[in-house]
């Protein structure tokens, strides 16, 4: 097979590779990860992980999983990496930093982590720029409403009075939610879904060009999505845990970069 390089890393298909129906091989997944104090044997050090649930999706689906580590970043170096993805996920983990959206914290709001905030910030404004497929999962939703201007409730049960939407102690809880029928969630999982909930906060005050796609019955966002975009579709609860249920999800972004990676070649 012979490529001929051409601008940022792309390459140009053969005559004889378009006519045979080249696959173009399986799309390239990013998915951004924690950066916490961790302990493995004798170790107690800062690492980057991220639970094996999320990229076993990504696998499944028929896509190759990169994990995506906080690191200094800014526009160029946002841009190179995603020169070499065919889609991205920005996976759950601890609270956006009120700051961002102009609030002061709440007393459960988490310290912030800032470089991740930065780090999924840029990479999130690349990927949108070019038409990369995206999917938000939880905290993934919260920094694409953040990113477009939004802001999120700090702290759901000073809302609704309960705690269903986060058990504690690692324990998902069920949910079921309204999906608009129209949406590219709404083609992938139909109109009700039961979801596996964990989080504390949820968006607030929508931000620009986003629209609202899910709820559940007490009017909190489940999910958001940009219409002009190809594939940019964000859920505030967490697919990677019910593989049987959620995996459309997952097969929708798989899909959705798989076109994006036959286009861009």
């Amino acid at each position: 097979m012979q490529r001929s390089p051409i601008g940022r890393g792309c390459a140009v298909l053969s005559g004889s590779e378009l006519a045979g129906g080249q696959s173009f091989g399986a799309p390239i997944i990013g998915l951004t990860t924690y950066l916490e104090q961790a302990q493995t044997g004798v170790w107690d050090v800062p690492a980057s992980f991220l639970p094996k649930v999320y990229f076993d999706a990504v696998n499944r689906a028929g896509g190759i999983a990169v994990l995506l580590p906080p690191q200094p970043v800014d526009e160029t170096i946002a841009a190179r990496i995603m020169d070499g993805l065919d889609g991205i996920i920005i996976t759950g983990g601890k609270d956006v930093d009120p700051a961002r959206y102009g609030q002061q914290p709440h007393p459960t709001t988490d310290a912030p982590r800032r470089d991740r905030d930065a780090w999924e910030d840029a990479l999130l404004t690349a990927a949108l720029e070019r038409d990369i497929p995206f999917l938000g999962i939880c905290r993934g939703a919260q920094v694409l409403n953040v990113a477009r201007g939004g802001t999120l409730i700090q702290h759901l049960p000073d809302v609704i009075g309960s705690d269903r939407y986060n058990l504690g102690g690692g324990n998902f809880n069920t949910n079921e939610v309204h999906v608009d029928a129209g949406s590219a969630i709404g083609t992938l999982l139909g109109e009700r879904a039961t979801v596996k909930s964990y989080h504390h906060q949820a968006i607030d005050e929508l931000g620009n060009g986003l629209v609202v796609t899910a709820r559940s019955d007490d009017g909190i966002v489940q999910a958001v999505e940009l219409p002009d975009h190809p594939f940019a579709v964000a859920v505030q609860w967490h697919p990677e845990e019910d593989a049987a249920e959620d995996a459309r999800l997952f097969a929708g972004l798989v899909d959705a970069a798989r076109a994006y990676r036959k286009q861009k070649a």
